[in-house]
């Protein structure tokens, strides 16, 4: 098992490695000069000012430097300052956005998870009955729809005309904190976020457990006179969640797009509402910062899920 967690956490190390070059590249090609950012449009600078901020800033070495520059700093903590934001350091910026975040998107996969699987083998029991082909229909229609969609209609009907749930933030304005006004405003954006999710979730859900139950360990338990509801829950469901621990594992790194259109459409103050408006603003250190710590979160969980997925069948680890 070791060497196994060993193997997955050197691979992960090598993604983040690469996922940083990535980020890094990609901001230097896009439209516009890096040094764009740091100017106010209301006192232009002279030609002389912005060559000395250049040299200043790094910005007139070679790409390959630059990174490497980035990288010793990110690796001491020191993810350099926010452009926007003048001398907040990114770090703590970052940080403070994750817990909103986690809050957000853990309630939305508890959610989608607990959805997911109940529905799937409720349609693998009554399979091609009229639950089952309700429950495809709509499983069809919650992978279709697009975070964006979702969430810009659920906020129509249920927060603008409806007015079932808060229409934005975290907590009410000027209202003291208190748990049941978070959740007031948690419900509705969790909910939306878990409907993706939770359709996938409840098709792998549904197309494992259909094959699990045509295995003759099934046959045996049944022809032994085991209840059929043990049958299913402690014979076929638990081997058939194997593949929906791995697919489980793999849609935070879908999650975190979805919080992001929904944090920037309820005004969430999460890591995706940050992330939307450093790059409106052209943030550079808040962008590659708020990045790689949302890369560092994606290969924690997906390593998480590798290890139970090892624990709960033991062939993995000789792969």
């Amino acid at each position: 098992m070791l060497s196994f967690i060993a193997r997955r956490s050197a691979t992960g190390l090598l993604m983040l490695v690469a996922l940083s070059v990535l980020i890094f590249i990609l901001l230097r090609l896009a439209p516009g000069d890096p040094i764009d950012a740091y100017i106010n449009p209301s006192s232009p600078m002279s030609a002389s000012d912005l060559e000395v901020l250049r040299d200043r800033l790094g910005l007139d070495q070679p790409l390959p430097v630059q990174y490497l520059a980035w990288l010793r700093a990110a690796l001491s903590g020191d993810f350099g300052y926010s452009i926007q934001r003048s001398g907040v350091a990114v770090l703590p910026l970052v940080m403070e956005r994750i817990g909103p975040t986690a809050l957000l998107m853990g309630t939305g996969l508890a959610i989608a998870i607990v959805l997911g699987i109940s529905a799937g083998i409720f349609s693998a029991v009554r399979r091609n009955a009229l639950p089952d082909i309700a429950l495809s229909v709509v499983s069809f229609i919650g992978v279709s729809s697009p975070a964006f969609l979702t969430a810009l209609l659920g906020l129509y009907f249920f927060s603008v005309l409806l007015r079932w749930a808060p229409s934005g933030g975290m907590q009410t304005a000027g209202a003291p904190f208190s748990i049941s006004d978070v959740l007031a405003h948690l419900v509705l954006p969790a909910c939306l976020l878990s409907i993706g999710h939770a359709a996938l979730i409840m098709r792998y859900m549904r197309a494992s457990l259909l094959e699990v139950l045509n295995q003759d360990y099934v046959r045996t338990a049944r022809a032994k006179g085991v209840r059929e509801f043990w049958v299913i829950i402690k014979h076929a469901t638990r081997n058939a969640l194997l593949p929906v621990i791995t697919l489980i594992g793999s849609t935070v790194g879908i999650a975190i797009g979805g919080a992001i259109f929904l944090e920037s459409v309820f005004n969430w103050p999460g890591m995706g509402l940050l992330l939307v408006n450093a790059v409106g603003t052209r943030d550079y250190p808040v962008i590659m910062g708020a990045t790689l710590v949302i890369g560092i979160c994606v290969i924690l969980v997906n390593l998480l899920t590798d290890i139970v997925y090892a624990a709960v069948d033991p062939r993995i680890q000789v792969s």
